[in-house]
């Protein structure tokens, strides 16, 4: 089992606090343009999109 440094620990933090600040907005654009980005975002992932990009 993989244990996360510190610094990914605090990005993955960052990231989840975003998602509940999102929701609790309130928002329905703001949540919507939310999940669409870590659709896409995910999706590139998956593609290997970003390493393509970082070489």
């Amino acid at each position: 089992m993989r244990r996360r440094s510190l610094v990914s620990n605090l990005y993955r933090a960052a990231r989840l606090a975003n998602d509940v600040s999102t929701l609790a907005s309130g928002n329905p654009r703001r949540i919507a343009r939310r999940a669409k980005n870590k659709i896409i975002g995910r999706a590139a992932a998956r593609a290997g999109i970003w390493r393509a990009l970082w070489r």
